[in-house]
C-alpha cells in the first residue's frame, strides 16, 4: 500500500508535506492539484513530515491537497530510441509534448513502445550473466545499441533462453534468466534506473583520461565562447555518443540548441551529428528543481551507452544554474549558508556527480567511457567564486576563458597562463604521450607555456616603461609568445582545417614554432623587430589554413625558411 499524505506548508516549489505512513529520501511522490498532477521528490525528511521540491509551479495549490508517494526514485526510462531524441530534465520527450508551451502535469513516455527493432541475440542458453552483461543488440541508427542484463539485478544468472533474431518491440521479452532459487524472471528490451545512483556492473580501470574518461571545465564570462567551444568539441571529439544537457540557460540558448545541433556534419562520418546525440534541455524560467533532475538525467543516460563499451562525450551548460537550485532550495529549507549563500556540502555535491564519469573496463573485457566537461558562468567573471572554487577540486582539468583575449578576438579564449592539466602530471600519461606523439612531449607543452608567461611579463613592462624604455630583449620575448599563441593557441572553429589538428600536425607545427623560438635575434630598433614577426606569424597562419604538406603548405614553409634565413 503506498503512503500517502497532505500538504501542511509551500513556500515557492518546496512543499511540506505530513505523512501517515514511510518515506524514503529522493523518493518521488505526486501532489493532486485539481487533478492534475504534479511530480515532487522528496529532499527531506523529519518525523512524519517530508519537505519535497516539485518539478512544476506550485501556483494554485493549497494546504490539505493530497500527496501519493510511488515508492521508487526519480528515475529514467533506458532502451533503444534514446539517440536523436530531445528531452526535458525528467526525461519528457519534447517531440510528444501537446503544443508549443510545456504544460504542467503532462508527462510523456521517454520511449517509442511500438517501434519495432531490429534485435539480434549475443547471449545463448545456458550462460552467466551479472547486471550489465550482454544479452543482445539492436542498429540504433548506425550505432550498435547493446540490450543488457537490468543494472538492478543482483548476483548471477544463468539464461534459459533467448529469442531468435527478428523484429521486436522494446516492452517484448527478449530472454529469460534465472536466478540462484530457480526463479525465472523476464527481460526486455527497456529498463529503469534512478539518476542519483551510480550505473553498476563493472570494475573502474584508468586509462588516457586527458583524452578520454577525463573531467574539465570551463568558466568565463558572458560572450566569452563557452558555448561555441562546446559545439567544437561535440564536433571533433573523438566519441561514439554526445550528450548534450542545457541546464537552467536562457531559452534563447536553448533553442539555438536545437536549431544548430542538427545542422552540424559530424568530422567523422559525414553525418548529421544529431544520430548520435541526445539533447537533455531545461531554461531559466523552469522551476529550480528541474535544473538539478536535468544533470543527474544526462549523467545516466551516459553511463548507460558507456555500459555497452562506448565513448560518450558529456557536455553540460551551466553547471553554474544547477548551484543556484541547490543554494535555492537550501536557503528554503533554512540551513545553514555556506559562502555567498550555497550550501555547505557545495563541494561534495560537485565532486560526488563529476567523480560518475571516468574509463571503465566492463565484466565482458570490452572498455567504455564518460568525459565530462561542464561550463560555469561566474557573476561578474570572478573565477574566486564558490562554484568555480568547488568544481576545480573536482574537475582535472582547467580551461579558464578570459574575457580580454575574447575582446582582443582571439579564440578559442582560453587563458594560456592561467588553465591547466593535472593530468600532464601523472607519469602513466606521460609515458603515453611519450610512446604515442615522441618522447619529452610533456616538456615542450611546459616550455611553450613558460614562453607565454614570459611574454606576458615582457608585455606587462613594455607597458609601463615605454618601446624605448625596455631592452630589445623584452620585445623579443614578448613577439616569441605572440607567434606562439597566434600560430599554436589559436584555432578557427569556423575552418574546415584549421578547425580540428590531426596529433602529426600538432608536432610539426610545435616543432617548428619552437625552434624558431630557441633563436637569437638581432634588431636595430623594436618597429624591425615587430615587423619581422609579424611577417612570420602571418606565414604560419597560412601554413594552419592550408592541407598538411600539400602543395600550398609547402610553398608557405618554403616562404617560412627564406625569411629565416634573413633573420
Amino acid at each position: 500500500m503506498k503512503t500517502t499524505g497532505k500538504v501542511t506548508g509551500i513556500i515557492a516549489n518546496l512543499v511540506t508535506v505530513e505523512v501517515d505512513g514511510p518515506v524514503a529520501q529522493n523518493e518521488i511522490c505526486f501532489i493532486d492539484l485539481d487533478g492534475v498532477e504534479l511530480m515532487a521528490e522528496v529532499i527531506k525528511v523529519n518525523g512524519n513530515k517530508a519537505s519535497v521540491q516539485v518539478f512544476e509551479s506550485t501556483r494554485g495549490l493549497q494546504i490539505g491537497d493530497k500527496v501519493e508517494f510511488q515508492g521508487y526514485m526519480l528515475e529514467v526510462t533506458l532502451g533503444p530510441g534514446l539517440l536523436s531524441s530531445n528531452f526535458d530534465g525528467l526525461q519528457n520527450n519534447l517531440a510528444t509534448m501537446e503544443g508549443v508551451f510545456l504544460k504542467r502535469g503532462e508527462y510523456t513516455k521517454a520511449l517509442d513502445e511500438e517501434k519495432l527493432w531490429d534485435f539480434t541475440p549475443i547471449a545463448k542458453a545456458g550462460d552467466q550473466v551479472v547486471a550489465a552483461d550482454w544479452l543482445g543488440e539492436v542498429k540504433e541508427g548506425w550505432l550498435p545499441h547493446k540490450i543488457m542484463v537490468p543494472f538492478n539485478f543482483k548476483g548471477t544468472y544463468t539464461v534459459k533462453n533467448v529469442v531468435a533474431a527478428g523484429q521486436y518491440k522494446i516492452t517484448d521479452t527478449i530472454a529469460t534468466l534465472t536466478n540462484a532459487e530457480g526463479e525465472e524472471v523476464k527481460v526486455t528490451m527497456m529498463q529503469k534506473w534512478p539518476v542519483k545512483v551510480a550505473v553498476g556492473g563493472y570494475v573502474e580501470k584508468p586509462r588516457n583520461p586527458i583524452a578520454e574518461g577525463g573531467t574539465g571545465f570551463i568558466p568565463g564570462p558572458f560572450g566569452c565562447g563557452k558555448t561555441v567551444l562546446q559545439h567544437a568539441l561535440a564536433e571533433q571529439a573523438d566519441a561514439d555518443i554526445i550528450i548534450m544537457a542545457a541546464c537552467g540557460e536562457r531559452a534563447n540558448e536553448v533553442v539555438e540548441i536545437f536549431t544548430e545541433f542538427p545542422e552540424l556534419k559530424d568530422k567523422h562520418t559525414g553525418r548529421s551529428l544529431m544520430e548520435r546525440t541526445i539533447i537533455i534541455c531545461n531554461t531559466s524560467n523552469m522551476p529550480v528543481a528541474a535544473r538539478e533532475a536535468s544533470v543527474y538525467t544526462a549523467m545516466t543516460l551516459g553511463e548507460y551507452y558507456r555500459a555497452m563499451g562506448m565513448k560518450v562525450l558529456l557536455l553540460a551548460d551551466s553547471t553554474s544554474r544547477w548551484a543556484q537550485a541547490l543554494r535555492e532550495m537550501s536557503n528554503r529549507l533554512e540551513e545553514l549558508p555556506g559562502q555567498d549563500g550555497f550550501p555547505v556540502d557545495l563541494s561534495a555535491i560537485i565532486s560526488n556527480f563529476y567523480a560518475r564519469a571516468g574509463y571503465v573496463k566492463l565484466n565482458n573485457g570490452q572498455s567504455g567511457s564518460i568525459t565530462f566537461i561542464g561550463t560555469v558562468s561566474p557573476a561578474g567573471g570572478n573565477l574566486k567564486e564558490p562554484v568555480t572554487e568547488s568544481t576545480k577540486k573536482a574537475a582535472r582539468c582547467f580551461y579558464g576563458l578570459s574575457q580580454n583575449r575574447a575582446d582582443k578576438k582571439r579564440y578559442p579564449a582560453v587563458d594560456p597562463v592561467d588553465s591547466y592539466s593535472k593530468y600532464l602530471e601523472y607519469p602513466e600519461i606521460i609515458e603515453y604521450l611519450d610512446s604515442k606523439i615522441e618522447k619529452g612531449w610533456v616538456d615542450k607543452v611546459t616550455k611553450t607555456k613558460y614562453i607565454i608567461r614570459r611574454g606576458k611579463d615582457a608585455y606587462e613592462q613594455i607597458n609601463i616603461l615605454g618601446d624605448d624604455g625596455v631592452p630589445m630583449s623584452y620585445h623579443e620575448q614578448y613577439w616569441k609568445s605572440e607567434l606562439v599563441d597566434f600560430v599554436i593557441l589559436q584555432q578557427d572553429a569556423f575552418d574546415d582545417i584549421d578547425g580540428s589538428t590531426p596529433l602529426e600536425r600538432q608536432k610539426f607545427m610545435l616543432d617548428l614554432v619552437l625552434e624558431i623560438c630557441d633563436r637569437s635575434f638581432k634588431f636595430d630598433n623594436f618597429e624591425e623587430c615587430t615587423t619581422y614577426f609579424k611577417g612570420l606569424i602571418n606565414i604560419c597562419r597560412q601554413m594552419n589554413y592550408s592541407e598538411y604538406k600539400s602543395e600550398q603548405f609547402e610553398k608557405y614553409l618554403g616562404q617560412l625558411k627564406e625569411e629565416l634565413k634573413h633573420e
